[in-house]
């Protein structure tokens, strides 16, 4: 019998949530647990935001507030990071980047288009998708390509499609496109009147060559961003959108009446946190030398096969010698162990089985403790027949 509910889309759980609220539960019980399986940075917000939001605190009660001196500074940021002239007015702020993608994906499609997107890839894409009765078509993408998409692997997509995803750095992998894979990304969607939607919310988290905006290549796409990753401001819950000239009308009714405006208090101390690189960049050295000490450790727990770990603080590793159940790998290393990860099944439903994520976003001092944990812990797993 068919009933309203059973109509509905099918929203699958983000896996990593709840493997994070058992862990919550057995540190209430007493346990010592590392908290690997979100990319969370340990840091706080910057000084200089801090100190700003206690000057906003004390001066400023609060509204419906959009602050046009943030947006500002965020036209300046694309001018001085990317070289790029962003209006801005072009700039929507939102209360946080997952908002912003749903902004998105509202403002350019219209319910049963079909998107494509990178598998593995972010469990939200996905999800959001078919919570706004579009549908996810997802690309498997390997080793071959760095894990991620390819305007090759877009025309070979069968069927109609009205849209595409991409993340440069990605999640879960740390991957970084190529500039000449993101012209050609742009191009092919320019030739088949896609709508493109970038994420961009781990710029600034580069290990090697800088990611760059794909608003360096077309003034078309929207351009998802949020001070969580890099300005390590999570609990603020604060991101923008960037929107195409021609879809801002459009996009500024339906964030005015989905999502209203982000808290003023988080705007006064993102605008300080823009002016506070030299401590920002500190933030970067500590991923960095975690992100060395993943990389060599974990060859020594038979985690040899990984994704290229260009940016973000990622780290997605092969486990299919070991198990063909990455989730309850994952619970299995939680209650022994103490370190929470994260299964690849929230990043891909097909093949995530035999993957998982770390994430090394804590302190260096975690990340050692992680590793004197989960050692001896691996050397003990039989191997799969």
């Amino acid at each position: 019998m068919t009933t309203e509910a059973s109509s509905l889309p099918l929203i699958q759980p983000f896996y990593a949530i709840g493997l994070s609220n058992l862990a919550r539960r057995l540190e209430a019980e007493g346990a010592s647990i590392i908290h690997m399986e979100f990319g969370q940075p340990s840091t706080g917000a910057p000084s200089g935001a801090i100190m700003a939001a206690h000057r906003a605190l004390d001066s400023d009660p609060g509204s419906y507030w959009e602050s046009q001196d943030l947006k500002i500074r965020l036209s300046q940021h694309y001018q001085e990071t990317y070289g790029v002239h962003l209006e801005s007015h072009r700039i929507l702020l939102t209360c946080g980047a997952s908002p912003a993608l749903v902004l998105a994906l509202s403002t350019r499609f219209v319910a049963g288009d079909r998107v494509a997107l990178a598998r593995p890839g972010y469990v939200a894409y996905r999800n959001t998708l078919r919570a706004l009765h579009l549908e996810p078509v997802e690309i498997p993408c390997g080793p071959d390509v760095g894990y991620q998409l390819t305007a090759a692997a877009l025309e070979r997509v069968d069927g109609p499609l009205a849209g595409v995803i991409i993340a440069s750095p990605a999640n879960p992998t740390g991957s970084i496109l190529a500039p000449g894979e993101i012209e050609a990304i742009v191009r092919a969607c320019e030739t088949r009147s896609l709508g493109l939607v970038s994420d961009e919310i781990y710029h600034g988290l580069s290990y090697k060559a800088p990611a760059r905006s794909v608003l360096e290549f077309t003034d078309q796409a929207f351009v998802v961003n949020s001070f969580s990753k890099y300005f390590s401001m999570v609990a603020w819950r604060l991101g923008w959108l960037a929107v195409p000239e021609p879809s801002v009308e459009r996009a500024r009714a339906l964030v005015s009446n989905l999502f209203l405006t982000p808290p003023s208090l988080s705007q006064h101390a993102a605008l300080a946190a823009l002016d506070c690189q030299k401590e920002l960049e500190a933030h970067v050295e500590v991923y960095r030398r975690n992100r060395a000490l993943l990389l060599e450790a974990l060859p020594r727990l038979g985690l040899a096969s990984i994704a290229p770990p260009d940016g973000a603080f990622y780290i997605y590793a092969d486990v299919g010698r070991l198990t063909d159940d990455s989730l309850a790998f994952c619970e299995r290393i939680l209650r022994e162990t103490g370190v929470v990860l994260a299964p690849g099944l929230d990043f891909d439903p097909v093949d995530g089985h035999r993957f998982i994520r770390f994430s090394f976003a804590v302190s260096t001092d975690l990340i050692l403790e992680a590793i004197d944990r989960l050692t001896p812990w691996f050397a003990l797993q039989p191997l799969r027949h």
